[in-house]
């Protein structure tokens, strides 16, 4: 094997991956702990490119214009760099993810 390739070990999930990898793509870790990432949270499309999902409507807002108001909502993405949180406008994320309002109406009707 030529000594600038390495070959990694990895979990039967991801068999599909190759596992030898040029050592310049590598990159140095600099964390305090060992870092794993738990594989049942992931996504991967069938090309096995990592896929963000939306997770939780965790806050809303309305922006307010000039004429007209903006309803929005604040989500929380499973990324893989750790919690990401992007504002989104209500009307469009509604349409693309609806599973995540009824989960946000039944919880918030529950607590009162």
């Amino acid at each position: 094997m030529d000594p600038l390739l390495t070959k990694l070990e990895f979990p039967q999930e991801l068999s599909k991956v190759h596992n030898t990898f040029h050592v310049s793509n590598l990159k140095k870790c600099y964390a305090n702990e060992p870092l794993a990432v738990p594989l049942d949270r992931l996504h991967f499309d069938d090309k096995l490119h990592f896929v963000e999902e939306p997770i939780e409507i965790i806050d809303r807002e309305v922006k307010r214009l000039k004429r007209s108001r903006i309803p929005l909502v604040k989500v929380r993405w499973n990324s893989k760099r750790g919690p990401e949180f992007t504002w989104e406008r209500e009307d469009q994320f509604k349409k693309k993810y609806p599973h995540l309002f009824t989960k946000t109406a039944s919880s918030s009707s529950a607590a009162s």
